[in-house]
């Protein structure tokens, strides 16, 4: 998995590609440990090709450390549909 960060004033958008699973998790876990200063977080899943439940818990504490400051964008059909059978849909803030 490829992980692309950038910061635009106070916004942080994270861009993954490839898949986010148990392997890739605590890469993108530590890469999260540092959002001091970011004011919202954007993930970018357009180059996302799968996520698994080690990839589910990894967003949804970063949703809890942005105190729901967070937005998910361009999730594929598949990723959007594990977001909703999980409820996540109901929790993160989907575009």
């Amino acid at each position: 998995m490829t992980i692309n960060k950038k910061m635009e004033g106070g916004v942080l958008t994270v861009a993954l590609d490839g898949r986010l699973d148990t392997m890739t998790a605590p890469e993108l876990e530590k890469e999260l440990d540092g959002l001091a200063g970011a004011k919202e977080l954007v993930f970018d899943l357009t180059g996302l090709e799968y996520v698994s439940s080690a990839g589910l818990r990894v967003f949804l504490r970063a949703h809890k450390l942005m105190n729901g400051n967070m937005t998910v964008r361009g999730a594929n059909e598949m990723i959007n549909e594990i977001f909703e059978v999980t409820g996540f849909t109901d929790v993160f803030d989907i575009e």
